[in-house]
């Protein structure tokens, strides 16, 4: 089994719709990014927490695909470049209606103000 087949699970659902952790702390995200190993549901690099590649680096799962519409891209944080990846299982990205920066009702007036870039 080769590395890519060990960081990718195509068979498990994502977490939700949200990140995680913001979800839990009342917290708010830019774009979401999806664990390919376990499904976990975390924000991006330029959002305020940065969920994502925290739990890429808490668990070891290197590898991410986007969680927005319209974006199935790979990234493996291991050699910092995109990857090719199976399908996932469904849904492939957070409610449309769902905006970005999110969720509703708690992102911040001054929000590109807080985004890492």
């Amino acid at each position: 089994m080769n590395q890519e087949s060990q960081a990718i699970d195509p068979t498990v659902p994502p977490s939700g719709t949200g990140c995680v952790e913001c979800e839990q702390d009342g917290g708010w995200w830019f774009h979401l990014r999806r664990c390919a190993a376990c499904g976990h549901i975390g924000c991006c690099d330029d959002s305020p927490e940065q969920h994502a590649t925290g739990h890429a680096e808490q668990t070891g799962h290197p590898v991410i695909q986007s969680f927005e519409p319209g974006e199935d891209w790979y990234w493996d944080y291991r050699n910092k470049t995109f990857v090719e990846g199976p399908a996932l299982a469904p849904p492939n990205h957070h409610p449309e209606d769902q905006p970005a920066p999110g969720p509703e009702g708690r992102v911040p007036p001054n929000w590109p103000s807080k985004l890492h870039q």
